[in-house]
């Protein structure tokens, strides 16, 4: 697979090579005879656009798919083109990089060329190779030395699915193009440049009223999610969502062959343990460590096992969960709420933001798999301190003693959090004046008995010391748990206050969000979208009637007609204009004024 990935350079350029062909040129200039010969052709293909696609979102995903084993094989720096020293690895990556990109761009050049009969062929034939090269290496090497039988095909069947979406997808393409070129079927409308309907239908929204909510929300609508018909989620989320799920699967499945080798190589060691104590017939004096060890050992292969599970979910949720708090970001960047950023990222450097939005998709995918990682090793030290602290005591009949040191600690923290308690209802009830106003929530911040609260203090300052032992001992413990536990959430930061600048994951979140914000704003984009029809309609003839994007041909009306009936909605929902509008003499202007008047106060 590794020799196909360079030999598919070269149908890889030939399709590439096609495209460009046809792709013609906006702006040529005409600098000498060897480019004033290639006329307008050979213009620059465009994979996807990573800020403002919303259509063939799956499509685009899937592609990316496409490539999880690829991206797992760098990730994991398999990829040696060359010998090269260690300090210039990052080269040698930086070209396989290239290389996988190159290898793959063709999928994505397909989907989005607008020569669809061309590009679905020449994209369906690069998916066959690409799919037969994947069988073929299933079919040579089907079974490996860690999971046994079908090794191969558990690496390799999300490409395969992957493959076989892209070769229904280019033949659908296919089909259509071939329909429309026949004239079976008319030509699809183009779609606008700018405005999406989604965006159009938000700001539609934004400017009716308000209507009550009928009926109660779920659960689920309120706790998780809330499906918003009016916001999509662009192309490169979604990629970057699939991609980052097959190669989370991809990661547990090569973590679990090394976890496979390595209690291969612990059962050997332990294998000739157990012909030492045999030969000592059980009476050395390293047979009780020898014992230990192995319980040890088995435990530990017991946790790890079952904890693969957990962690992988943990990640899974927080794929999702990235989604929804995309929505809201944007959601509350588009209503110009800034707040929920920290202060040093509402004014951000926009060189910053643009190689944000480039590092993002990549960084999102890496933070998963070494989140996985940590997480797995946390929630394994956890399973290890409840077999050792509970389990292994009840087995080994220690339960009473268990027991009654868990009652100890137990009764011991349930002390010390019940004085803390006395002392806040102590100061409530003792040194705070009582409240303002029977319906005030809290008692003011103002003190009585003073003296008493100055003794008070002071005999609680000694044993306050050793409390703050246990309280910053308590502060590191959660600090590590939560730090470990959010590793993988780069929408979250785990820097305290006033750090979060060293936190290159979220300032990558926070960059791309800004990207995002600029160039997909519905508000924006329909400013921007009237404008640029207003320009085309004036450059019409003055009879021309004008249509918006989304109308049919047959609601079509002429701009006069349009002004008026905007001025009609305008005075009815704003009344206290009608007065102060400049009416003519006519009767029928009087009229008309009476009629609104009336209207305004049913």
């Amino acid at each position: 697979m590794g020799l196909f990935l360079h030999y598919s350079l070269i149908p890889s350029l030939f399709i590439i090579l096609v495209l460009s062909f046809l792709q013609r040129r906006e702006h040529r200039r005409q600098t000498d005879d060897a480019t004033y010969l290639l006329r307008d052709h050979f213009g620059i293909i465009m994979p996807l656009d990573f800020v403002g696609t919303f259509s063939n979102r799956w499509s685009y995903g899937v592609a990316f798919g496409a490539t999880a084993n690829k991206i797992m094989l760098l990730f994991s720096e398999g990829y040696q083109l060359l010998e090269v020293p260690q300090w210039a690895q990052a080269f040698v990556l930086l070209i396989g990089g290239f290389e996988v990109g190159l290898c793959h761009f063709p999928f994505f050049a397909c989907l989005s060329s607008e020569f669809r009969l061309v590009s679905s062929i020449l994209g369906f034939g690069y998916s066959v190779l690409w799919l037969v090269v994947t069988v073929l290496q299933i079919l040579q090497n089907p079974h490996g030395r860690f999971m046994g039988r079908y090794e191969t095909l558990v690496f390799y069947w999300p490409s395969l699915v992957c493959l076989a979406f892209l070769l229904g997808r280019f033949l659908h393409m296919f089909v259509r193009a071939l329909r429309v070129h026949l004239s079976w079927e008319p030509q699809a409308e183009v779609k606008p440049a700018l405005l999406e309907p989604h965006q159009a239908a938000h700001v539609k929204q934004l400017l009716r009223k308000v209507q009550p909510q009928e009926g109660k929300k779920s659960w689920f609508q309120t706790r998780v999610y809330e499906w918003d018909p009016n916001f999509q989620f662009p192309s490169r989320m979604i990629a970057t969502i699939v991609l980052a799920f097959i190669c989370l699967y991809l990661f547990v499945v090569l973590e679990f062959c090394m976890f496979v080798d390595v209690r291969d190589k612990v059962d050997a060691f332990e294998g000739k343990l157990e012909n030492y104590t045999v030969s000592v017939n059980q009476t050395g004096a390293l047979t009780p460590l020898i014992l230990q060890f192995k319980e040890l050992i088995s435990v530990i292969k017991g946790v790890w096992v079952v904890t693969i599970l957990p962690a992988s979910l943990t990640c899974v949720s927080y794929l999702f969960h990235i989604l929804a708090c995309y929505r809201k970001h944007m959601k509350r960047l588009w209503a110009g709420d800034k707040y929920f950023l920290p202060l040093k990222f509402r004014n951000a450097s926009p060189s910053e933001n643009v190689v944000a939005i480039a590092r993002y998709s990549g960084w999102q995918i890496a933070y998963i798999l070494w989140g996985y990682l940590i997480i797995h090793i946390m929630q394994s030290l956890c399973g290890l301190v409840l077999m050792f602290g509970l389990v292994l005591p009840i087995t080994h009949h220690q339960g009473l003693r268990m027991l009654r040191e868990l009652g100890l600690g137990i009764l011991t923290i349930a002390v010390i959090i019940g004085l803390m308690i006395t002392q806040a209802w102590i100061a409530t009830n003792f040194f705070l004046q009582p409240k303002l106003h029977p319906d005030d929530k809290q008692k003011p911040l103002a003190l009585k008995n003073r003296k008493a609260f100055h003794n008070f203090n002071y005999f609680l300052f000694f044993y306050n010391v050793l409390l703050g032992l246990g309280a910053c001992l308590s502060r590191l413990l959660i600090s590590c748990i939560l730090g470990t536990w959010l590793i993988a959430r780069i929408d979250r930061t785990i820097m305290q206050s006033g750090y979060e600048k060293a936190d290159m994951g979220f300032s990558a979140w926070i960059g791309m969000l800004y990207v995002d914000h600029y160039h997909t704003n519905p508000v924006l984009v329909s400013f921007c979208h009237i404008l640029i029809t207003v320009q085309q309609e004036r450059k019409l003839p003055k009879t021309t009637e004008s249509c918006y994007i989304g109308q049919s041909a047959g609601s079509c009306i002429s701009a006069r007609s349009r002004s008026r009936w905007f001025l009609l909605r305008t005075l009815i929902n704003n009344p206290r204009l009608i007065k102060l509008r400049k009416s003519k003499s006519e009767h029928g202007s009087l009229n008309f004024t009476q009629i609104l008047l009336t209207c305004s106060d049913c």
